[in-house]
């Protein structure tokens, strides 16, 4: 594995955190508040995970393959409920989280 494919990952990672956090903060505002509730949390917990694999690949942690496969799940979990909803900010934040799942298969691979 190169320093640029964990270059890639992190920088995917840490895109999809801010457009995880976009969405939820987008949501709060939407008048179907009862409707958002499960993006917002999963757009919070992927949020949280995706910097957690950022962290864990700068630093090339030992747990850094499993740390992936979780960020990969959570992305998908994410990117399933956004996909729900026609929202721009959920469709963006769908979209980075394809991504991201998508590198982070790859590093955990």
């Amino acid at each position: 594995m190169n320093q640029l494919q964990f270059s890639d990952c992190v920088q995917t990672c840490m895109s999809c955190s801010l457009a995880c956090a976009n969405c939820a903060s987008a949501c709060l505002k939407e008048k179907e508040l009862e409707m958002m509730r499960e993006c917002i949390q999963r757009c919070l917990d992927c949020a949280d995970i995706c910097q957690l694999c950022a962290r864990m690949e700068q630093k090339q942690s030992p747990f850094m393959h499993e740390i992936c496969e979780l960020c990969a799940k959570a992305c998908d979990y994410c990117a399933e409920e956004c996909g729900q909803h026609q929202h721009e900010h959920c469709q963006q934040c769908a979209e980075a989280c394809r991504r991201c799942a998508e590198e982070c298969r790859k590093m955990a691979a």
